[in-house]
């Protein structure tokens, strides 16, 4: 086997091995969406939710405008 065939074999390989675990990373990564969306609407403070996620603020932030939760008002916001 020439050295260009045992590259393109182990592309082929992790190729494959990519493949497989993609599938399973986006069903994670669905799960993940949805209970983040669960705890935001349960009324978990959002750092709680970014700090227990593997999503960014930012991302976390999009998910909630995205599902038609309202920003967290401040504690002082909410005393006047």
């Amino acid at each position: 086997m020439t050295p260009a065939e045992k590259a393109l074999q182990a592309l082929d390989d992790s190729t494959r091995q990519y493949r497989h675990t993609e599938a399973a990373h986006e069903k994670s990564r669905g799960a993940s969406i949805a209970h983040v969306v669960t705890a935001l609407r349960a009324g978990a403070r959002p750092t709680d939710v970014v700090n227990r996620s593997p999503f960014s603020p930012a991302y976390v932030r999009k998910l909630a405008r995205e599902h038609g939760i309202e920003p967290a008002t401040s504690k002082k916001e909410a005393d006047t």
